[in-house]
């Protein structure tokens, strides 16, 4: 296996990726909020992919005899003149999308891919990783805490 930076020849890789992701998310919300939308697979990739160059991000893709077997996003967060009011601004990383195909899950690629992001976030200087988790997503909440992450805020719902 080897880690490398994406590469458009990978996309719809990448849409397999995100799609198999959306649909274990939709088998485990148990709010049945979310949705595999006709479009998702078309345009998600495309949408995620260009939040991280807008937002000076990488993409870096798990290769395994030259398929895709996992990926991560990750987008640098830049804090406005205002955010000094009720926040110290360090300059942060946030992982925007994780995701290791479920044929190969624990065998140390999503933390090959984390290792890589991380990095990237030092070099640029970030302070702090942010990552949002799905609650219901227990082996990704699991996955995180034994790299060191912990909740820092909650989001409660209620259905009316």
């Amino acid at each position: 296996m080897k880690i490398i930076e994406y590469e458009e020849k990978y996309l719809n890789d990448v849409r397999n990726l995100l799609t198999e992701l959306e649909e274990y998310i939709v088998s485990i919300d148990d709010d049945h909020l979310d949705q595999v939308h006709p479009e998702y697979y078309e345009k998600m990739a495309l949408l995620d992919l260009e939040e991280v160059k807008k937002k000076n991000g990488k993409c870096f893709l798990a290769i395994d005899n030259n398929k895709v077997i996992g990926l991560i996003m990750g987008i640098i967060i830049e804090f406005d003149e205002y955010d000094y009011l009720d926040y110290k601004c360090p300059k942060e990383g946030e992982i925007t999308e994780l995701i290791v195909t479920s044929k190969i899950r624990s065998h140390g690629v999503g933390q090959a891919l984390m290792n890589n992001m991380e990095e990237f976030f030092k070099e640029k200087k970030c302070e702090y990783v942010l990552v949002d988790v799905f609650a219901y997503n227990k082996n990704a909440i699991n996955f995180y805490e034994k790299k060191g992450y912990h909740p820092r805020m909650y989001t409660d719902i209620k259905k009316l």
